[in-house]
């Protein structure tokens, strides 16, 4: 029993000597002190030996493993730093390759252009909640109470909030148009804002229909502000955020007061 522990202790000390990689490393641990490696072959015939060289096999089986593990922890250090190490004739005057960097989602992009623009002219960035109330999303846009646009065909409303009318009634904003009326009852004229948000409305998701999508709503009331100097605030915000001129038709719709 002694002899087949030094030979496996004569092996097993060339066999990590030699090896050259973690994994090829990792293999001959398993090998050598595995469940089903050399030492545990020998643990399994300690039972078998007489009373007087259990003690002596069982203390040598032991060194036998605290050998093997110290080799392999420097054998495995020995490694690592090669691996670090640069090459003789690596050039380290050679430009490096710059990694990839990521880019905004262009809604997210197309959102911070349009707000730095307005932002030039003036405009406030108004931001809400994306939880809105029956009241702003349609009672103060004068939506008649059979507008199919309350229906929960259209409208997510809120479980457990959604009985009652007004403002008891919760849904998530299907539009933005509600955001100028809580802009308007909190801030004094005149009035000049953006404000750009998700907005959800319940749609069956195909190429032209999504739950959630985007919106992007400006507002002006004061005094003396003309049709052409809309039309011009808008070409001048379209140039600056897409860098070139783009064609504009404006059309007009008079509202009646109610």
């Amino acid at each position: 029993m002694k002899e087949k522990i030094n030979e496996i202790l004569i092996d097993g000390e060339k066999k990590i000597a030699d090896a050259k990689t973690r994994a090829e490393l990792q293999n001959i641990k398993a090998s050598l002190l595995g469940k089903q490696g050399s030492l545990s072959d020998i643990l399994k015939e300690i039972p078998k030996l007489d009373g007087s060289m259990r003690s002596e096999i069982g203390r040598a089986a032991n060194e036998l493993k605290n050998r093997f593990t110290a080799l392999i922890e420097a054998r495995e250090e020995e490694i690592n730093l090669k691996e670090s190490e640069i090459s003789s004739d690596f050039d380290v005057s050679v430009p490096g390759i710059l990694p990839t960097s990521g880019g905004l989602h262009p809604i997210t992009q197309m959102c911070y252009d349009l707000n730095d623009t307005f932002r030039t002219m003036g405009f406030e960035i108004f931001d809400e909640n994306d939880i809105t109330s029956e009241l702003y999303a349609f009672d103060h846009l004068n939506f008649s109470p059979d507008h199919p646009a309350r229906e929960s065909m259209d409208t997510f409303w809120i479980e457990g909030h959604d009985e009652g009318n007004g403002g008891e009634r919760l849904c998530l904003r299907p539009h933005l148009t509600g955001a100028s009326v809580r802009y308007l009852q909190t801030h004094k004229p005149p009035y000049r804002f953006v404000y750009p948000g998700r907005v959800y409305r319940n749609e069956s998701t195909d190429a032209r229909h999504e739950r959630a999508f985007f919106q992007y709503e400006a507002l002006i009331v004061d005094k003396d502000f003309t049709f052409s100097s809309g039309k011009i605030m808008i070409q001048s915000i379209l140039s600056k955020v897409f860098g070139r001129d783009v064609p504009v038709r404006m059309r007009v719709r008079i509202l009646p007061i109610c």
